[in-house]
């Protein structure tokens, strides 16, 4: 399950690397949608149905034990909605991924990463398990970037992670169990109360002046 559509580059990876894979995907906005299946179709074989709508609102109609992954990868503009980020958002993942399964989210953050700790803390509070990757410059602070966050009721292949992370070609470094724990300490659980919007990138992220 795909929270977050954009140009279906995630489900067109899953779909050339795993053929036959069940997708799903969730796109608020109906324009996105219709351009992406006029200019940039699947490839034959690959199905990907895209339901317009809230991720939230179609997340909450799903039944349980339904997906073995789900991707949050939702952002209006540079920044994820504050109610795609809380426990409550968390805990409805978890009702719907399937034993075993689990959830990557993408979370942009900037210098201090007080949000991205935020999610860490949130994410651990509903989920027994989260490891996060980042560039290392990301996680020293040194520039605004992404985090994927990866979170689960299971072990996680950390181990495995860091390798395959470490040896891409824009290497990320993975932090996992106590460590991220002792990263994440003394950051509070977002709730749907407290929960605001991801930061806004400096302007120069995406080369505006």
């Amino acid at each position: 399950m795909h929270l977050g559509a954009g140009a279906l580059t995630l489900a067109r990876y899953v779909g050339a690397t795993r053929p036959g894979s069940r997708q799903r995907a969730v796109e608020v906005s109906d324009e996105v949608a219709a351009a992406v299946r006029t200019t940039l179709p699947l490839a034959r074989g690959v199905k990907v149905p895209v339901q317009v709508a809230d991720a939230r609102e179609a997340l909450a109609r799903l039944q349980d034990a339904n997906a073995d992954r789900v991707v949050l990868d939702v952002f209006a503009g540079a920044r994820t909605p504050a109610h795609l980020t809380s426990a409550e958002l968390f805990a409805e993942v978890a009702r719907v991924l399937a034993p075993g399964g689990c959830l990557a989210a993408n979370v942009g953050d900037g210098p201090g990463l007080a949000f991205a700790r935020g999610q860490v803390a949130t994410a651990a509070s509903v989920f027994a398990h989260v490891a996060a990757a980042a560039e290392p410059a990301v996680w020293r602070g040194r520039r605004f970037g992404n985090l994927v966050l990866v979170a689960a009721g299971v072990p996680l292949p950390a181990a495995a992670l860091a390798r395959r992370c470490a040896g891409d070609p824009v290497p990320a470094r993975v932090v996992a169990g106590a460590d991220l724990a002792r990263w994440a300490a003394g950051a509070a659980v977002v709730t749907d109360a407290t929960a605001v919007d991801s930061p806004e990138p400096p302007r120069e992220v995406f080369g505006r002046r």
